[in-house]
């Protein structure tokens, strides 16, 4: 079943400097990401496409470039597509929605930028530009998705609520999609516990829907963003909504369904997912529960069931660390990204395989005091225990 799409709120915020600043009105330096929005709002460019012309030409600017004869020659580009190409007649709209962007504090994240997610612009058909209302961080490559019903019960709203709680205690921002039901308990959940949320959309980052979703929208973009692939003022329409799905799981490492009828459009994600190579979770209700049944039926065929946030860790397991000055390290918890420098060194030296305190003393260069004061709030935030024979092993 797909929502009903009246009622979206038009909703203007505060411009922060920050993110004012993203978008500049300086011709020259947007070229390229002007050449990319014209090429996004030409009819029949869809992601695809445009990747396969962007392979061809080296990018947007020298694919408006061509001729319409040249753009014929790539695959899937027909007579009347290519002279739409080639008249460049969005240029203009692209030029005012730069300008829009800039004065309403809206980033145009453009793919293989450093701004972009990483692990979307790896999906095969993720969005070339993505609109962002707030600020994504680093720390958001460490992800989970949480999705479920638009109808839920109040045993799954509690469960989001729980579960979107504890992902972000653990280290991770929890992206859902801003939907009713259980869309909206895990933002809620994610941000009663001060975490990290992102909301994907199916509309554009004016447009608010459901309009009741307004207040907790500006919630948000003040502890992460939205982020949509459609223009400003998209309106809501049912076919959107599942193609919003991949951006949910390509943002993601993992993706947690927890309450699905058989129809459900939650189990899109869940499909996207699995196509991806995220893992996927799904929270058992009560047997006999019709709008646990999808959940259910993914238990059955083999997705990790999830009982709490330690079941997420385990599947998961070691994961990249999310900062490039860190790029070739691993975490086996995401909650070593609070630890300082001096933390995290000492803790990179003592593996799961017990280690001698001497032996930690020789692999560093910090002096022995601090060594010995960095183990102690290790064992006190629970990385590290001690072991007969003064020997250390990390936990996991």
């Amino acid at each position: 079943m797909f929502p009903a799409v009246s009622g979206s709120v038009n909703t203007e915020w505060p411009v922060p400097m920050a993110a004012a600043e993203s978008v500049t009105s300086d011709d020259s330096a947007n070229t390229d990401l002007r050449a990319s929005l014209t090429l996004s709002l030409i009819t029949g460019v869809g992601p695809l496409l445009q990747a396969t012309l962007l392979q061809h030409f080296g990018s947007a600017d020298q694919v408006l470039k061509q001729s319409a004869a040249t753009l014929q020659r790539v695959d899937g580009v027909g007579t009347q597509l290519a002279n739409r190409i080639a008249e460049n007649s969005q240029i203009s709209a692209a030029g005012e929605i730069l300008h829009r962007c800039h004065e309403l504090g809206v980033h145009l994240l453009q793919k293989w930028t450093d701004a972009y997610p990483q692990s979307l612009a790896h999906v095969h058909d993720s969005p070339e530009l993505l609109y962002c209302r707030g600020l994504l961080k680093p720390q958001d490559n460490l992800a989970v998705a949480v999705v479920g019903s638009r109808r839920c019960t109040t045993y799954g709203r509690l469960q989001a609520e729980r579960l979107a709680g504890s992902l972000v205690r653990a280290g991770f921002t929890v992206v859902s999609g801003l939907a009713r039901g259980i869309d909206g308990a895990a933002h809620r959940g994610a941000l009663n516990a001060g975490g990290r949320t992102i909301a994907v959309m199916a509309t554009g980052v004016r447009e608010i829907y459901p309009p009741e979703h307004a207040n907790l929208a500006m919630e948000i973009v003040d502890s992460g963003a939205l982020v949509s692939e459609f223009p400003l003022d998209q309106k809501p329409r049912p076919g959107l909504f599942p193609q919003r799905n991949r951006i949910i799981s390509g943002l993601s490492l993992g993706v947690i369904v927890v309450e699905a009828t058989r129809n459900s459009g939650a189990l899109h994600t869940a499909r996207h997912a699995l196509e991806q190579g995220r893992e996927v979770f799904a929270v058992p209700g009560q047997l006999d529960s019709l709008a646990s049944e999808g959940c259910h039926d993914l238990i059955r065929d083999g997705v990790t069931l999830v009982r709490n946030v330690d079941d997420i860790l385990r599947e998961l397991g070691p994961l990249p660390c999310p900062t490039t000055s860190e790029s070739q390290a691993t975490i086996h918890d995401p909650r070593e990204l609070s630890l300082n420098p001096q933390e995290r060194e000492i803790l990179n030296l003592i593996s799961t395989s017990p280690v001698s305190v001497d032996e930690v003393l020789r692999t560093t260069q910090l002096d022995m005091s601090r060594v010995l004061s960095t183990v102690t709030v290790l064992e006190m935030k629970h990385f590290v225990r001690r072991l007969p024979g003064n020997m250390l092993v990390r936990n996991v």
